[in-house]
């Protein structure tokens, strides 16, 4: 813990900002149950209700309290997103290693397929897909960390390329070491930086897609709280100049950025950059 402290210690004031924003939406989404003051899709008061003692950032459309289903929305929204980022990467990363290293026909097929899911926009393909699929919680992991895994699987086998005629690679191949060894020992250590820096990427765009599919219907369902379905349903608030869609706009371009200046500072310790 200290060494992480002291790591923490050294990073930019931008990063340590990010990683005051990372923390505290993680530490809000973790204890929603607790510090939540009413019930996720309990009516605790009228329409649009202005900001109280009682009602921190007012009501939404259906006279739920608004703080509330933004913290139980960042409960959703993040876990989702996290889930979703790690099996992207997860099948990004292994189908390009195994790609780079085995080549030839098994580097063609996959390469290919990939190519034929990135002919499709991005949005145009999840809609299709989701609107026949269904919006269950399983049909949105799966077809978004299927469309995020062709963007990582690019980047793991330019990296793993790169590696993979190294003179130490070639020695345990030499040595007749298995695939599996050859990715996990070899292979993978040596791709983590940018690695890592892209998961922070990777999550910030899940993160903004599912807000963008629950605004448009096709996300996370309602009662379920969810900061980009949030936008959606108490945009007409805007008319009556009630500024009730605009605090979960707000979190989810504040997490944005968040992330985003965290993942510039592993950038540039990736690269040996200098303050």
């Amino acid at each position: 813990m200290s060494s992480l402290i002291k790591f923490i210690q050294k990073a930019p004031w931008s990063a340590r900002i990010g990683i005051i924003i990372l923390v505290m939406n993680i530490a809000v989404a973790a204890f929603a149950p607790v510090i939540s003051p009413y019930g996720e899709t309990e009516i605790t008061g009228d329409v649009w209700e202005e900001m109280s003692l009682t009602h921190p950032l007012g009501t939404d459309h259906l006279g739920r309290d608004l703080l509330t289903r933004m913290i139980y929305g960042a409960r959703n929204t993040i876990a989702l997103a996290l889930t979703i980022t790690f099996l992207s990467f997860t099948l990004g990363t292994l189908g390009g290693f195994l790609a780079a290293t085995l080549g030839g026909w098994c580097d063609t097929l996959l390469s290919r397929m990939v190519d034929l899911v990135l002919s499709f926009p991005t949005l145009i393909f999840a809609l299709m897909v989701l609107s026949v699929a269904g919006t269950s919680i399983l049909s949105l992991i799966c077809v978004i960390a299927v469309l995020d895994a062709t963007r990582v699987f690019r980047l793991a086998r330019a990296v793993a390329m790169d590696i993979a005629v190294m003179d130490f690679v070639e020695a345990g191949r030499l040595r007749g070491e298995k695939t599996g060894w050859i990715i996990l020992r070899e292979i993978l250590p040596n791709a983590l930086p940018p690695l890592v820096a892209e998961f922070g990427l990777r999550f910030c765009f899940v993160f903004l897609f599912i807000a963008c599919l629950s605004f448009l219907g096709l996300g996370i369902q309602p009662p379920t709280a969810d900061w980009g379905s949030m936008v959606k349903e108490n945009a007409g608030a805007i008319t009556f100049g009630i500024f009730t869609p605009l605090w979960p706009a707000a979190a989810i371009a504040l997490i944005t950025v968040g992330v985003n200046l965290i993942v510039d500072w592993f950038l540039n310790l990736a690269s040996g950059l200098k303050e």
